[in-house]
């Protein structure tokens, strides 16, 4: 991209953000952060420039500057995601590591975090905001709603689904063709052999319900 990037968010998603587009060669303007005590602090020579809600800083975004959401909550990242579609009509960039390995035949939309050795296979559908950590594979025909996060070196199976705001722990399996509610969590490590209902939490190996 041409343009800078503002980064929403100093946390650790933040910091792993910056690295990213650093190493593609994306110059990242700064952070915004509701955390005061930051305001004015660095990171790695990036300063924290102010909160999510300044119009100093958001009024140029979308004519100078790119944005990009650096925020793990899926309701906080949705709030500030909605807040720059209504006040700069515009949508967040991808930060995907120039490691990760995308078939050609995948859909990636808006938004999207993808780390190092993120692998999406062919054909799979990858929804707005999604956050996938390191070294987490996402196999063929696998769907990704809105909001997903997909936890360090977990396997996602072919044909799997993840519905909206659905959280999937490190490590965890998902085995070919199980659906993932909307808001269900799967703990780290779990073996995911049948679905898991809307909003519920499963856990170990089979997984179960826990909640």
């Amino acid at each position: 991209m041409e343009n800078p990037v503002i980064i929403f968010g100093a946390g650790g998603l933040g910091k792993a953000a910056l690295e990213i587009f650093s190493a593609n060669n994306v110059l990242v303007f700064g952070f915004l952060d509701d955390n005061e005590k930051l305001h004015n602090t660095e990171i790695q020579d990036i300063t924290i420039l102010g909160s999510t809600d300044d119009d100093s800083f958001l009024k140029y975004i979308g004519k100078k500057c790119e944005a990009f959401v650096a925020e793990e909550d899926p309701t906080a990242r949705k709030q500030i995601v909605e807040m720059l579609v209504e006040r700069r009509k515009v949508m967040p960039v991808n930060a995907i590591h120039r490691t990760a390995i995308i078939s050609e035949s995948a859909i990636v939309t808006h938004g999207i975090f993808a780390n190092a050795g993120v692998i999406i296979g062919n054909h799979a559908k990858i929804g707005s905001h999604c956050i996938i950590h390191s070294r987490a594979t996402i196999e063929h025909g696998a769907i990704l709603e809105d909001y997903v996060q997909v936890g360090a070196g977990s396997i996602i199976g072919a044909g799997v689904t993840l519905q909206a705001k659905a959280f999937i722990g490190t490590g965890a399996t998902l085995v070919a063709g199980v659906k993932i509610g909307k808001n269900a969590k799967v703990g780290p490590g779990s073996v995911v052999v049948t679905d898991v209902p809307a909003g519920a939490t499963f856990f170990g190996n089979p997984a179960k319900k826990i909640d």
